[in-house]
Formats: C-alpha cells, sequence, structure tokens
C-alpha cells in the first residue's frame, strides 16, 4: 500500500481538495485499496482548542461542480513529527509548504518531501493558495495535473 500525505498551510483548501481528488480517481480506477491517503496543515491557524476548522466552502464547491465524493466531517489537521514514519510521500502545495515540512520532521533522510508540482505533466508550477486568490478553479486544475501525475509515476499500481 502507498501512503500519501498531502499538506498545505491550513489543511482547509488545497490539501483536502488533493486528497478528496485523488481519492476520487483512485476509486474510479478500482484501486482504493493500493493507496492510503490524508492531508494535513502545516499550521495550526485552522485550529482552535484542539479542533480544527471544516473544508473551505471554496472547495467545497468544487466538489459539488465536479461531483467528487468528500467526508463533509473532515477538519484540519497539523502535520507532526511522528508522522513521517507513518507515510511514503508527503506532497505540498508550494515550497513554503516544503520548507515547514522540513521544520516539523528536522530531517528527510527517506526524500518523502516532494512538491505536487514535481508529478505535474501540463502546468508545473505550485499550486497558489485559492485562500488569498479566491481562484479554486485554478487550483483544481493544478491538483488534477499533480494527481494524474501521481498516478503515472506510481505505474497506478504497486
Amino acid at each position: 500500500m502507498i501512503r500519501i500525505a498531502f499538506v498545505c498551510h491550513g489543511n482547509i483548501c488545497r490539501s483536502p481538495m488533493a486528497e478528496f481528488v485523488f481519492k476520487n480517481m483512485i476509486d474510479k480506477l478500482g484501486l482504493s485499496d493500493k493507496y492510503y491517503v490524508k492531508s494535513y496543515a502545516t499550521s495550526d491557524e485552522e485550529i482552535w482548542g484542539g479542533v480544527g476548522n471544516k473544508i473551505h466552502r471554496g472547495t467545497i464547491g468544487i466538489f459539488t461542480k465536479y461531483k467528487i465524493p468528500y467526508d463533509k466531517e473532515k477538519r484540519a489537521v497539523q502535520l507532526r513529527a511522528d508522522d513521517y514514519d507513518k507515510y511514503d510521500l508527503f506532497i505540498g502545495m508550494d515550497q513554503a509548504n516544503v520548507r515547514n515540512m522540513k521544520r516539523i520532521f528536522t530531517f528527510d533522510p527517506q526524500n518523502k518531501i516532494r512538491l505536487l508540482s514535481d508529478f505535474c505533466e501540463k502546468y508545473g508550477k505550485e499550486v497558489a493558495d485559492p485562500w488569498y486568490t479566491g481562484d479554486f478553479e485554478a487550483a483544481y486544475r493544478d491538483i488534477i495535473d499533480g494527481c494524474e501525475g501521481i498516478l503515472a509515476t506510481q505505474g497506478r499500481v504497486k
């Protein structure tokens, strides 16, 4: 089983979008049993009193528009140092996420930390944060490209 953690700053926009887009892709391909997929934040800004905020309404709008199933109870969760051994890949949406993951883990001896754009074939750039841009469609486009690239890189089955 391939264990993938998608990571962004707050875990309410991009990383949950990537989590559920990827889960939808692998489900349609009959590969759900080959992957374990979650999403995390590098910060605690969307977590109050130990309880994370729910997925941003803009991301929910993408899920609704493209008929992507998602967990309506999903809440922001912060990445912790002890998560390193639980996953094969940590996929950040931008360079700041990568820097923050390296700070959280204080090491990456197995080269598990990657940018989503490392897997992109069409666009090949960081996923802009729709929290600031308001452009959830652009984030979705980049995430689709990266998730397709992950599947191509993984040979679809491992």
